[in-house]
């Protein structure tokens, strides 16, 4: 019994609060292209997407410190449903505590993205 108490102990996942939140952290996190990209994608899903359903052109490990950083900052919550890490866009929380920010940066990306160069 213990051990199973601790492995469903590891499938806790923290966030921070909405309250913790610093503009400094969000804007750093979503500086990076592949971050902007998952963003901007959970933002047009009807549904929370698995870290699996995201096909960025860099390795698995990279993936992976991509979705800590978005986490860590609190642009994404994230859970466990079985072994799969789903993800979710805080958008009503980012929203409350940085009004309009998450909506100028994903329509500045998908602008920039349709521009041509």
């Amino acid at each position: 019994m213990g051990v199973a108490r601790s492995r469903a102990a590891a499938r806790v996942i923290e966030h921070p609060g909405v309250e913790d939140l610093s503009i400094q952290q969000v804007l750093e996190a979503l500086v990076d292209p592949a971050r902007r990209t998952v963003v901007c994608r959970l933002a047009r899903a009807d549904t929370h997407l698995s870290c699996g359903s995201f096909d960025l052109p860099i390795s698995r490990s990279t993936s992976t410190h991509h979705f800590n950083v978005l986490r860590q900052a609190g642009l994404l919550r994230q859970y466990y449903v079985g072994t799969t890490k789903m993800n979710a866009l805080r958008t009503e929380e980012l929203e409350h505590r940085f009004p309009g920010l998450l909506t100028a940066v994903i329509s500045a990306t998908n602008t920039e993205s349709t521009t041509p160069d």
